[in-house]
């Protein structure tokens, strides 16, 4: 009986965990879609020389246009985080499926102390909410995993309005249609295994 519901535990830490961070990361994401939208970085993109892909093109379009060492350089910092966001006994913190908090990443102290000063955390970078109440923290964790739930409808809707032209008739208008195939990075071409 004890290990069904310590497995029960570890898939709703799991759950709760993965909402979390999807959320977090559609957020980032729909912010960089309105940035990506309207804002050309005026310095080179490549030590080449090479600009930034024009804002007269979708974002999804902006993304095929750079060169594949950017692209893979983003997946490494992006795969590097999801393995340290899986430590778990770092500072003392236990891993979500484990009893942890979930949504809590570690601490780059070790990083900061050996290998390179890291400006921030992830987890809370401002130290703004190591003060606040319990009840203050619930209410910040519920407005998160909505603004979360929020975005990831958004850039899915951004996306459909992108490609399907009229699938959302609120972005009629705003979307730049996108011939390509917004699934590329899974196809044929990028297989890593």
């Amino acid at each position: 009986m004890t290990m069904l519901k310590n497995s029960n535990e570890a898939t709703i830490g799991f759950l709760r965990h993965a909402e979390i961070k999807h959320g977090r990361v559609a957020m980032f994401a729909f912010v960089g879609y309105c940035v990506q939208s309207n804002v050309h970085w005026p310095w080179p993109m490549t030590t080449a020389g090479d600009s930034f892909p024009s804002t007269d093109l979708s974002p999804e379009a902006q993304w095929d246009a750079i060169p594949e060492a950017a692209k893979w350089q983003i997946l490494i910092v992006i795969s590097f985080l999801e393995l340290w966001g899986e430590q778990s006994g770092a500072d003392g913190v236990k891993h979500y499926m484990r009893g942890g908090q979930p949504g809590k990443f570690p601490s780059f102290d070790l990083f900061r102390q050996t290998v390179h000063p890291v400006p921030f955390n992830l987890f809370d970078p401002f130290g703004l909410s190591k003060n606040r109440s319990a009840e203050k923290k619930e209410k910040g964790l519920i407005t998160e995993l909505n603004n979360g739930r929020l975005a990831q409808i958004g850039i899915m809707g951004f996306l459909a309005a992108d490609k399907v032209p009229g699938s959302v008739p609120a972005l009629n208008g705003i979307a730049i249609p996108y011939d390509g195939d917004v699934m590329a990075p899974f196809t044929a071409h990028y297989h890593l295994f």
